[in-house]
């Protein structure tokens, strides 16, 4: 199936490592131009070698700040119409997890998680919008979590702001429409480098990586009885992004192995 991204112009935020790299690697794939952006200057380096090498230095952009500095995020997108000349797609994917309950999160824990939850949506768009105007295909997607619907107790801070950016995105595939398509995707557990560190400080390290997965997606009733890939996360962004979806805006697809009980 052809999704009809070849020649569009993307932006991927946390960029650098994860779903973040995979999406952007994939739109590389499908033939848009890519733009991504992380805090870690020398991991983003890397990364965009090993992309330009593989699609060409001109399919690739890599800017490092942080997509809570509203100023370097109109930086950013000047030196995205400064080499594409444009903006298509956005992907805001830039975000983490706080692990504490409600009794032990204090203020600035809160604000911290609040802010970082709603400005990596924020100012992202807003330093793309006008670009993303002009564009006769605009997209976004905002990578959310299944927590925004089922919270967790001990993520009772997160699973807030999930809440709150899922009302946001909502609200905005109304009102930029129709010039803008704004849908998300809500995660469950998908493998990653923190996932990787919890392996490595197992109780058991007699335990294989597979059994040690396999036995995480059982306590975590996961229908799937696995953990995600960030490519299978990757694979629901681009779909959302595409002229394939022209007809779709303000969903959530959920990329959860099965694992949410809302209906």
């Amino acid at each position: 199936m052809d999704l009809g991204l070849a020649g569009k112009i993307a932006v991927v935020t946390g960029g650098s490592s994860g779903i973040g790299l995979a999406t952007a690697t994939m739109l590389l794939e499908e033939g848009c131009r890519v733009a991504v952006c992380a805090r870690d200057a020398e991991r983003l380096a890397g990364v965009e070698a090993d992309l330009a090498k593989r699609f060409g230095a001109d399919n690739v952009l890599a800017a490092a700040c942080s997509v809570l500095d509203s100023a370097a995020m109109t930086d950013f997108a000047a030196q995205v119409v400064s080499r594409f000349a444009g903006c298509d797609i956005l992907v805001n994917n830039a975000g983490q997890g706080r692990v504490s309950t409600f009794a032990d999160t204090g203020d600035d824990a809160w604000r911290e998680e609040l802010d970082l939850k709603f400005f990596s949506q924020i100012y992202p768009i807003r330093a793309f919008q006008a670009l993303l105007e002009k564009s006769n295909a605009a997209a976004i997607v905002g990578v959310n979590s299944l927590l925004a619907y089922q919270p967790e107790p001990h993520m009772v801070c997160t699973s807030a702001a999930r809440a709150g950016v899922q009302n946001l995105l909502k609200s905005l595939s109304v009102e930029l429409a129709p010039d803008i398509r704004v849908n998300s995707i809500l995660l469950g557990l998908v493998d990653s480098g923190q996932w990787q560190r919890r392996f490595e400080s197992r109780s058991d390290q007699s335990q294989s990586r597979k059994d040690w997965l396999a036995e995480l997606a059982a306590s975590k009733g996961i229908p799937l009885g696995r953990l995600g890939e960030p490519e299978e996360a990757a694979s629901a962004i681009c779909f959302l992004v595409s002229p394939a979806a022209a007809y779709i805006s303000g969903a959530r697809l959920e990329v959860s192995g099965g694992v949410s009980r809302f209906v």
